[in-house]
């Protein structure tokens, strides 16, 4: 573990015991400590490194309301680095509004480890990457490839606390490594996440890279239009991300999502898919591990404030194909008669009984394309969940099973929940990350598919 520098700022948890004593009612504490490295390069020569560190501090004054109190209200104060507390929550005081998210506060005891200090990270956490990549370099160079990308590493430290009793602690070890390779007009990406990115090997990347710049040397001209597809398991996590931030148990109430049922009310209980697929979050999933606990600075329309430090557990979205569950708050879920249901930070599909690997889908396919990666994704349409954004880094043509070249880039126009219910074959799951939502959803685990009639709209110049 990367010693812990001095930060000149007071303890973490002292911050937040000291906040529950400068209320005057009903309140949560919540401290984010977090510390961050990364590695920057580009022309096959690293260009940049640092770390950093950042303390973000929360208060909620809350007061859930009764009969003799009236309507429940909630007034929220952040400020980063030292901040005077007393002032902290005097501000948090003064913003208090009426909130329809209103419920009693969560009640707990305290973790065994509240009081510890925050663990630290720092460049010698990316020791191994470093490490390899002085000799990725020179191979580049000496085949006319330029390599281009970042690793980075975070540890995040939450401390909540409550004038109910909760006491939670939670470290969040992130690493993300991405690899890109060009070669001449041809490109190629790979890319990873873990809790350590000294379990990453990059010549594991490198040889992802290698292998597409390989295909691409052959040039296929293919038009737009619907094409069989197979996604690599990063592909399927960027879409399962939109899927999953779909789940508005309140906004599908109203009509406004996929999750909609024509007739009013949701499509819970409904069958999604003719595949018995699974997608749910779990704290505890080995390799995924997160927060299993609630930590929130601001109401949503399905997240709530009052709602800090709720358990979290496994969440099946999807269960064998029928919708199980979508988010809500517990104000909320008691006025739907609804399960209350926070999100989780991570992801994960499954086909039941499904095997093998991104390999043998693209052996079964006949005629097809096999996506690197999306980019640039944008929701179109709630109601559909429709959603535009385009390829990059390598479009190849399978036929007969094979690779044969490299086509061009395109848009396409797709529904992660069509994706879904077209599916005709998956392969067994692996930690992935996805290009554009590992980002913000670091955490997934998901197949390669097989899929028919994806819509390419239009050919992109994009590379």
């Amino acid at each position: 573990m990367t010693e812990r520098p001095s930060t000149g700022l007071p303890d973490p948890a002292d911050v937040a015991t000291r906040i529950l004593r400068a209320a005057t009612g009903p309140c949560i504490a919540i401290v984010e400590e977090a510390y961050e490295a990364d590695v920057r390069f580009a022309n096959n020569t690293v260009t940049t490194d640092g770390i950093r560190r950042d303390r973000r501090v929360t208060v909620v004054r809350v007061e859930p309301g009764s009969e003799q109190t009236g309507p429940g209200r909630a007034g929220v104060a952040r400020r980063s680095g030292d901040v005077d507390v007393e002032a902290l929550v005097r501000e948090a005081e003064a913003a208090s509004s009426p909130a329809d998210d209103a419920f009693a506060l969560v009640e707990g005891d305290a973790d065994d480890d509240f009081t510890d200090p925050a663990p630290a990270t720092g460049l010698d956490r990316l020791e191994a990457v470093i490490g390899s990549l002085g000799a990725a370099f020179a191979r580049a160079r000496s085949s006319g490839i330029v390599l281009s990308g970042f690793a980075e590493h975070r540890v995040s430290t939450t401390y909540l606390a409550s004038t109910t009793g909760l006491r939670k602690r939670h470290v969040q070890p992130t690493g993300a490594l991405q690899l890109v390779g060009r070669q001449g007009a041809a490109s190629a990406w790979a890319g990873a996440g873990s809790p350590e990115l000294a379990d990453v090997r990059i010549d594991a990347l490198e040889a992802q890279v290698l292998r597409g710049l390989g295909w691409a040397r052959r040039r296929i001209d293919v038009e737009p239009g619907r094409h069989e597809v197979v996604l690599p398991p990063s592909a399927v996590a960027d879409l399962m991300i939109y899927l999953a931030d779909a789940a508005s148990g309140t906004q599908s109430e109203e009509g406004r999502t996929v999750f909609s049922s024509p007739g009013g009310g949701t499509r819970v209980g409904d069958v999604l898919t003719p595949l018995p697929f699974d997608l749910w979050s779990d704290p505890a999933q080995p390799g995924l591990e997160c927060a299993p606990f609630l930590a929130t600075s601001a109401s949503g329309v399905d997240v709530s404030v009052f709602d800090n430090g709720l358990a979290l557990g496994r969440t099946d979205w999807v269960r064998a194909g029928r919708l199980e569950r979508l988010v809500y708050h517990r104000a909320g879920a008691a006025r739907s008669g609804a399960v209350p249901t926070a999100p989780v930070d991570n992801l994960a599909l499954s086909l039941p009984g499904a095997s093998g690997t991104l390999e043998d889908l693209i052996a079964a396919t006949e005629r097809g394309l096999l996506l690197t990666c999306l980019w640039y994704i944008r929701e179109v349409d709630p109601k559909t969940l429709l959603l535009t954004g385009l390829t990059r880094d390598g479009v190849y043509v399978v036929e007969d099973g094979e690779v044969i070249g490299a086509a061009s880039n395109f848009r396409f126009n797709e529904s992660p929940l069509d994706v879904l219910a077209r599916a005709t074959q998956a392969s067994a799951p692996v930690r992935t990350y996805g290009r554009e939502g590992g980002m913000w959803m670091n955490r997934t685990s998901m197949p390669a598919l097989r899929v028919p009639d994806w819509n390419m709209s239009t050919v992109s110049q994009a590379i």
